[in-house]
């Protein structure tokens, strides 16, 4: 029986969903978010780890195993990718707060 990974896709993603919305909205307060990338490369990590919650939801109320284990595969790609841009948000706002 293979591992079911999605309930902590879900819970990871929805986490990383609320620091995001926290860092997008930090940046509109300070009026940093129209001079740097921060707030775009903030954003599409929001939309990516929404849609992997959204994914990852389903894997789980889904009762073909087949379909279920598909959509799961998806909703890891999809986090990977707005994992990967919440790295490139930190690395931007270390160098940006740095400098």
């Amino acid at each position: 029986m293979p591992v079911q990974r999605s309930p902590h896709i879900l819970s990871t993603s929805s986490n990383l969903l609320g620091l995001c919305l926290i860092v997008m909205t930090s940046l509109k307060l300070s009026d940093r978010a129209a001079t740097s990338l921060m707030d775009e490369a903030t954003g599409v990590a929001a939309i990516l780890l929404m849609g992997s919650c959204l994914l990852s939801f389903l894997s789980i109320r889904t009762s073909d195993p087949a379909r279920s284990e598909r959509i799961e595969r998806m909703a890891d790609a999809v986090f990977l990718g707005g994992l990967s841009l919440v790295f490139l948000t930190i690395v931007l706002i270390a160098f940006h707060f740095m400098a």
